[in-house]
């Protein structure tokens, strides 16, 4: 039987993460442990002074001429290639703007106008809701056209891929369970058919060292303000595989997105390359917030993001395992590492009134129905005595039974 893990096991690790850094340069409330970062990051301090400078000085001093001096008109552009190494990406295939729901919606029409003559999209039975939602919407704007949803993670899924299916819409980890697709087998199953690979990046960006081009992805989307930590609100981003530049159509002909938008010609005219997904004027604010995050990655590396990533979510449920065995809580994230993402999901019967009781403890998680408890996993701001610290106190809660009391189980508006 392997040695119990100690609070002082979680100190020597801390002590020799080449990560550690990093945790001085966000702004966290003390004794808040923060598992929250797969739903909202936290401030990166340099987005202070990131914002700071485009209002005062960019924005009040520059005004107008800020567009091009202070490179406002192609921030979109310039934080696509700073996030296209994190993602697998070459330059000029991605782009941030507008919001993941958005692009989403323009990535499907895209793919569906590559395949004319298809009448089908799949998506998945148990997606993130917004995929379906925008899915159901796009294919009501095709006359014959509908949506299948499936179980994307089925061995069987080559049976329900076949030449009349134009696009497959997939989330590279699951919102709830964390499971972690495998990108190169499910784009292999999808191209066989024919069809076009859609992929949502939104809860593994910044923590899982993504490779869209070797796996084969043809589109793919993602939001900035998880574990990429731009902020509430702050602009997704949209990737497109050059080789399919100039070969789709957008569905949404915005001046931003013109060859010449300056040149103010009558009818649309698409521009060449990733700018052609772009649609109308960008929030800059916004978008300067995100740039002190994505400029922090540049001095990270990926990969030692994602060891750090296995190693606490490891940690997380060897902890649980040890110290709350004898309390109904269900590890329902896979256990191999290499299958997760950088969250561990937890099934209680009322999961729900469990992570407030926690809350109050000042360990922030997450909950979503039906009785999962999320705990994200940040490496550039979480420890591994975070860890320690955060299961010692779901134990009190559960040993407590706090958990019961009236004022954790009801439920407002956001859970």
């Amino acid at each position: 039987m392997a040695a119990p893990i100690g609070r002082s096991d979680a100190q020597r690790l801390d002590a020799a993460d080449p990560l550690a850094d990093f945790r001085s340069e966000f702004a966290l409330p003390e004794d808040v442990i923060y598992l929250d970062g797969n739903s909202l990051g936290a401030a990166p301090l340099a987005a202070f002074d990131e914002v700071g400078i485009a209002m005062r000085k960019e924005w009040a001093e520059g005004l107008i001429t800020s567009w091009r001096g202070a490179g406002w008109w192609t921030l979109g552009e310039t934080l696509g290639n700073k996030i296209a190494p994190l993602i697998g990406a070459q330059e000029d295939e991605v782009a941030v703007c507008d919001t993941t729901s958005v692009n989403i919606y323009k990535a499907l029409h895209a793919a569906i106008s590559m395949r004319p003559g298809r009448s089908v999209v799949l998506a998945e039975e148990r997606g993130f809701p917004t995929d379906t939602y925008v899915a159901e919407g796009v294919v009501a704007s095709y006359p014959g056209m509908r949506l299948e949803l499936v179980d994307i993670e089925s061995p069987d899924l080559t049976s329900v891929m076949d030449d009349d299916v134009a696009a497959v819409l997939v989330n590279h980890v699951d919102y709830r369970t964390a499971s972690l697709r495998d990108m190169s087998a499910i784009s292999a199953q999808i191209h066989a058919a024919g069809s076009i690979a859609i992929w949502d990046l939104s809860h593994s960006v910044g923590v899982i060292d993504v490779e869209l081009e070797r796996a084969g992805a043809d589109f793919a989307v993602g939001c900035t303000y998880k574990y990429m930590n731009g902020g509430p609100g702050s602009p997704a981003f949209i990737y497109a595989r050059s080789s399919h530049h100039g070969q789709f159509e957008t569905p949404l002909q915005g001046w931003w997105g013109h060859a010449e938008p300056f040149e103010m010609e009558r009818s649309y005219r698409g521009a060449e390359g990733i700018r052609r997904l772009l649609v109308g004027t960008q929030p800059i604010l916004s978008m300067r917030a995100l740039e002190a995050s994505v400029e922090m990655y540049e001095r990270a590396d990926i990969g030692e993001i994602r060891r750090k990533s296995q190693a606490l979510t490891a940690l997380f449920i060897d902890l649980i395992d040890q110290e709350c065995a004898a309390f109904d809580l269900e590890v329902v994230t896979p256990r191999d590492p290499e299958k997760r993402g950088s969250q561990v999901s937890l099934f209680h019967e009322h999961g729900y009134a469990v992570v407030q009781a926690l809350d109050a403890r000042h360990v922030h998680g997450g909950y979503r129905e039906p009785g999962v408890m999320r705990f994200g996993f940040a490496p550039l701001y979480t420890s591994y005595s975070d860890v320690w610290e955060s299961v010692v106190r779901l134990k009190t809660v559960m040993k407590s039974g706090e958990w019961r009391d009236e004022r954790f189980s009801t439920k407002g508006a956001i859970s």
